[in-house]
C-alpha cells in the first residue's frame, strides 16, 4: 500500500544549525533523520532512486547495483521511507520507491551555514 506523499513527515523541521541552538526534540528528530543517511548502502540507494527517471525506481532494479540480497535492500529502503526520504507504492508484485519532493533540500537547508 502506498503512503500518500502528503502524509510523509518532513525530513527536517528546523532553521539552519548556525542560526539558533537546537531544542532537545528537534535535535533528536534531526539525529534520527541523519542516522538514516549514515549508511553507504542507503546513500547509494537514495542516489540511484533520485537519479532514476522520474526520481522513482523498482526494487527489482536496486538489488544488482548494490550487490546485496533482496531482504537487505528492502530493509534499507524501509529505513529511508520511514525517515521521509522515499515513498513506496506497490504495482503488481513489485514495489516502487520514489524520492519525496524536497526531502534532500530540507536536510540541506538545516545543514547550510547562513
Amino acid at each position: 500500500m502506498a503512503i500518500p506523499r502528503d502524509v510523509v513527515q518532513p525530513v527536517a523541521c528546523c532553521a539552519p544549525l548556525t542560526r539558533e541552538p537546537l531544542g532537545q526534540a528537534h535535535a533528536e528528530d534531526l539525529a534520527r533523520t541523519l542516522k538514516a543517511l549514515a549508511d553507504p548502502a542507503r546513500l547509494r540507494l537514495l542516489s540511484i532512486v533520485a537519479a532514476s527517471e522520474g526520481a522513482e525506481a523498482c526494487v527489482c532494479d536496486l538489488q544488482e547495483p548494490l550487490g546485496l540480497a533482496q531482504p537487505t535492500v528492502s530493509h534499507h529502503l524501509r529505513v529511508l521511507a520511514e525517515a521521509g526520504f522515499l515513498t513506496r507504492s506497490k504495482r503488481g508484485t513489485w514495489a516502487y520507491y520514489a524520492l519525496v519532493p524536497g526531502a534532500l533540500e530540507r536536510i540541506a537547508d538545516v545543514l547550510r551555514v547562513d
